[in-house]
């Protein structure tokens, strides 16, 4: 069986991320013998969270230096682990930084990289991966014998490690090569109440290209489609997501919603998001955007189209009504519950 290394880094404010818990309760779950390691400004308070994760070993990368992402440190410090851990098999979860550098490393090291993985598990001594292909419509399961094999898994590949947190003690792992030609001089973020796409949100809110319609009225009412649709991100910190039409009304000349961009868009040609529940209005419920749903244990939708294609099996509930009226009364009834509590 090979050697496993957990590679993972801090976030900002020096945690763990539920990607990473994911990927360290993916290991677990492999059996036998695996090393962690950790990159990041300083990790030993991300290492004592997870003191009895099981690990042989824990490795570390930290320093001001590895304190910001950028590519050239990134793929240092990630080579160095990956060298003092001599492992055969590496899973890494697929954070923005993880997925810039590693490709490189795997080079580096003359080794093997995939990435989009949803699944993991061992089969005859050998491990094996999921990975979607074709749009997300085929599932296949593979396996390679070139080592080194870093593996990236996706969010939701299994539940978030919990344990016992406790005080260990750390192998420093010295990095070569981390000289860098870039300056992280600061960050500029969104406010928290202006973001939109939050992976680890309880729902997933989708809106269809219905918004920016024609109404009872025969007029469209854009702005207020906005404010309700923003006022329920902001009363019930959901993240959105936009079908391939509404986001490319821009391109035909039409009105459309300020705040959506292809980031948020959900389907064949956008992300495949893990949330809990889903909630789509105002959408028609057609291939591709439902092909982005797959993973979504509830789904529900509202559409004013009793045979629209949310109805045909693509739903577990289905409200026949008018997405405006509903989320209209869906947000008082947050607004009174805030001011409650």
């Amino acid at each position: 069986m090979d050697r496993i290394l957990v590679l993972l880094h801090t976030d900002a404010d020096g945690v763990l991320s539920k990607t990473a818990l994911e990927v360290l309760s993916a290991a677990n779950a492999l059996g036998g013998e695996f090393v962690v390691g950790l990159c990041g400004r300083d990790v030993q308070a991300a290492a004592d969270s997870i003191a009895g994760c099981g690990a042989s070993r824990l490795l570390a990368v930290s320093g001001d230096t590895f304190g910001e992402s950028r590519y050239a440190t990134d793929a240092a410090a990630a080579e160095a682990l990956c060298r003092a851990a001599g492992a055969g098999l590496i899973l890494a979860p697929a954070s923005v930084r993880w997925a810039r550098a590693l490709p490189g490393v795997a080079h580096r090291l003359a080794g093997v990289i995939d990435t989009h993985v949803t699944s993991i598990s061992m089969e005859d001594g050998a491990p094996r991966v999921g990975r979607w292909y074709y749009r997300q419509r085929i599932e296949a399961a593979l396996t390679r014998t070139k080592r080194p094999w870093i593996v990236v898994l996706e969010s939701g590949c299994a539940p978030a490690w919990q344990g016992e947190a406790g005080r260990v003690v750390l192998e420093s792992v010295e990095v070569a090569n981390a000289a860098t030609r870039t300056r992280v001089l600061g960050v500029h973020s969104p406010k928290a109440n202006e973001q939109t796409i939050r992976p680890d949100a309880a729902l997933l809110f989708v809106a269809g290209a219905g918004w920016t319609k024609k109404q009872a009225d025969g007029q469209p009412h854009v702005d207020v489609a906005g404010e309700l649709i923003l006022g329920f991100l902001r009363n019930s910190a959901a993240s959105l997501g936009s079908s391939k039409s509404l986001v490319d009304l821009s391109g035909e000349g039409q009105a459309v919603l300020p705040f959506l961009t292809h980031m948020n868009q959900v389907g064949q040609t956008g992300s495949t998001p893990r949330h809990p529940k889903g909630l789509a209005t105002c959408c028609h419920g057609e291939e591709p955007h439902v092909v982005g749903w797959r993973f979504i244990n509830d789904r529900r939708a509202v559409n004013l189209d009793a045979n629209c294609g949310w109805a045909r099996g693509k739903a577990d509930v289905v409200y026949v009504a008018d997405a405006f009226a509903v989320m209209a009364r869906v947000n008082e009834i947050l607004k009174t519950r805030s001011a409650a509590t």
